[in-house]
């Protein structure tokens, strides 16, 4: 018996109806340690296990009313009942039904007589067994709660990690916003430089032209009065005006100020349109013409558009619709059309290269740019910018309105002109900007935007 004093001992309900036995029992077990309560019937039995929960039940089968196995099942139909051992007792002359026992929840059974080192050792291997199921609870709730810790630790590491990221894409939008903002300003400051700097100068020029080309035909009129005054001029007059070749010189020089005055008035279209594209005077929030931005934008890359030593030109389609003015920022609106028809164009450098083998079918593969407007649903434009030139890889097409990325040569491109178009768009006139494309076919960029926008 000393064998199990520094083992587990615990609280013990013994049911039992004969007093004998539980004398016996009861004695043997308190020598052992452990504490003992002991009823004589079912009913005493329940009672006793809802007023306190035991550590372990030893549990006769034949008793008056309700039999051991009856108690078993009405103890295990309770949940917090369901974890506490039960050893059944029975008498060696008695029906004891094992497979009911165990079915019912009993876990062993002590055979009458008793036997002391037996009882003992079934007793302490089942308090072993439930001591261990509850420590292994207990080791399972806590690691239930380190890892709940461990979670949260790592949820909150993700928000960190997601907040740092949304802080990172602040940052670089912040970038886009004050590059933009500086090539914007830069910009008005070479509109309102070239404006002053060179409108004074062409109007100065095409208003004298205009005097010149008047005081012109007033000396031809007068040489040709001459001419039929005097058909037979001297030897030196007649000299002279076969060196100057008069009758080239008459034909030729009104066309020679006609060209000049061309030119000017083409000096001084470009000059408006770079007013009209930067808006240095009209930056606020107004009600404006589509088409008449897109075409001041065309006017400014006409350069890029013209047919040259080694390139073809670039043939412009326009489709525009019946679409009303709408509220925006002008001079926004303006920097979207330019970054995109600026890209289309790029994406026709190969198209429009002069080789011989593109001059077979040269109208069918002619670099194209088609400008489509129309009204849709909902109060909504949509612009369609088309080119049929080298289009964008369906890998990197999800990336071009990412802040700095960009698949031009190192100094040709910053990957910031798609960027700030979509943040236009998007953020500050509340439309949408995709792109559609295909490799050596065609690449569509598609603005839908709501005709009244809430100014900012």
């Amino acid at each position: 018996m000393n064998n199990y004093k520094h083992k587990i001992t615990g609280n013990i309900l013994i049911v039992d109806d004969i007093p004998e036995n539980l004398k016996l029992l009861s004695q043997i077990l308190k020598n052992a340690g452990h504490k003992v309560r002991a009823v004589t019937n079912g009913k005493l039995a329940l009672k006793a296990i809802n007023a306190q929960l035991p550590d372990l039940i030893l549990l006769d089968i034949n008793m008056p009313e309700i039999d051991g196995y009856e108690v078993c099942e009405q103890l295990k139909a309770n949940l917090k009942n369901e974890n506490i051992p039960v050893i059944f007792l029975s008498a060696l002359d008695e029906v004891f039904n094992k497979v009911k026992a165990f079915s019912v929840g009993g876990l062993d059974y002590i055979i009458k007589p008793f036997y002391l080192e037996e009882v003992l050792i079934i007793i302490q291997n089942q308090l072993q067994i439930n001591y261990s199921k509850k420590l292994i609870l207990k080791q399972n709730l806590m690691l239930e709660k380190k890892n709940q810790r461990l979670l949260t630790s790592e949820a909150l590491l993700t928000q960190k990690s997601e907040n740092l990221e949304q802080a990172l894409e602040e940052l670089k939008q912040a970038q886009v916003q004050m590059i933009q903002n500086a090539k914007m300003a830069g910009l008005g400051q070479l509109a309102a430089g070239v404006a002053h700097e060179v409108n004074n100068s062409i109007n100065f020029i095409k208003n004298n032209l205009d005097h010149a080309n008047s005081y012109l035909e007033d000396l031809l009129d007068l040489v040709k009065l001459y001419q039929e005054e005097y058909p037979s001029p001297n030897e030196k007059i007649q000299n002279n005006i076969e060196e100057i070749d008069l009758d080239f010189l008459s034909d030729d020089l009104p066309q020679l100020i006609f060209s000049m005055k061309k030119g000017a008035e083409r000096i001084q279209k470009i000059v408006d349109s770079l007013g009209n594209f930067s808006r240095i005077n009209q930056a606020e929030y107004k009600l404006v013409d589509i088409h008449q931005g897109i075409e001041s934008t065309l006017a400014l890359l006409n350069s890029r558009l013209e047919e040259t030593d080694n390139l073809l030109p670039v043939h412009i389609i326009k489709e525009y619709g019946q679409i009303p003015k709408i509220k925006c920022y002008p001079h926004q609106l303006n920097q979207v059309f330019f970054n995109i028809l600026n890209n289309a164009i790029d994406f026709l450098e190969a198209k429009r290269q002069k080789k011989v083998e593109q001059q077979i079918n040269y109208e069918q593969h002619l670099p194209t740019i088609w400008i489509i407007t129309e009204l849709i649903p909902n109060e909504k434009i949509l612009i369609k910018i088309v080119d049929n030139g080298a289009g964008i890889d369906e890998s990197i097409i999800e990336r071009i309105f990412e802040p700095f990325f960009t698949t031009k040569k190192v100094g040709q491109g910053t990957g910031l002109g798609l960027s700030v178009s979509y943040q236009i768009i998007v953020e500050q006139h509340h439309g949408k900007l995709t792109c559609n494309s295909q490799i050596d076919k065609s690449s569509t960029f598609i603005i839908e935007m709501p005709i009244n926008v809430s100014s900012k």
